[in-house]
């Protein structure tokens, strides 16, 4: 048994408006599984649940973001220095703003998108060439060991790199999205605003894939969902994440 992140949850106020920047940023189209959803995803006939492909759902909240800095946030791929700096322009038009999150004088440039959430527009590297808009998926966290571990048994992703300040995780087929795991000061201070949302496969039994992240050292997670498809948890830094249910 394994589990596939499918998408990045991000929660908004508006989450149409918030929703449209994200399909301009990544060149990709909208379309709504609800009310108070609105999902971000490639387009040319793609069908969802890709193999691949970390698509994005934005979903309507009442609480605005926080000055927090967010645990989860987007790095964008750019392909040479002059994509970099159309890529920021165009995203600045869009509706960002820069964002200092004490990052200093770095190569890749720090954005929040309409509503605050961070994210960064990476300089060319030669590892995210073939990504696509999405170079990866990166998570603060105390332990990168420890979160190389509960991760890389959760999902069915190859553990490329982990070290005392990094975990490096990528689909066992070598196309897509990274997620990586980088190690910070400071722990949660308020309730996510990203997440990573996992999918079990066909066949596979969702209530018996959260037993098993359970024993991993998963918590359960009440934040009010009442009666729904999808199990809530936090991971053992309590990182927030849902499982999906099949449908």
């Amino acid at each position: 048994m394994a589990l596939r992140p499918v998408q990045v949850n991000i929660k908004a106020l508006d989450h149409s408006a918030v929703g449209e920047f994200w399909a301009e940023a990544l060149g990709w189209g909208v379309s709504s599984e609800g009310p108070g959803v609105t999902n971000v995803e490639p387009g040319g006939g793609f069908v969802w649940p890709d193999p691949i492909a970390v698509c994005v759902d934005v979903v309507a909240v009442p609480e605005p973001k926080t000055a927090t800095k967010n645990r989860v946030h987007l790095d964008l791929a750019t392909t040479s220095a002059a994509h970099q700096a159309e890529l920021v322009a165009r995203l600045k038009a869009l509706g960002a703003t820069p964002a200092d999150v004490g990052q200093g004088n770095v190569p890749w440039t720090v954005l929040a998108d309409p509503e605050g959430n961070e994210f960064c527009v990476l300089e060319p590297r030669e590892i995210y060439r073939d990504t696509g808009p999405i170079a990866r998926v990166v998570v603060d966290c105390a332990d990168p060991r420890a979160m190389a571990r509960f991760w890389g048994e959760a999902m069915d992703w190859t553990l490329h790199e982990v070290t005392d300040d990094r975990a490096v995780l990528r689909s066992a087929k070598g196309v897509g999205p990274y997620v990586e795991f980088f190690r910070t000061s400071g722990g949660k201070a308020v309730p996510d605003r990203v997440h990573i949302d996992l999918l079990p496969y066909p066949g596979d039994d969702q209530e018996a894939e959260v037993a098993r992240l359970r024993a991993l050292g998963a918590t359960d997670l009440h934040l009010g969902q009442g009666d729904v498809p999808w199990r809530c948890l936090s991971d053992p830094e309590g990182h927030e994440f849902c499982v999906l249910g099949l449908s």
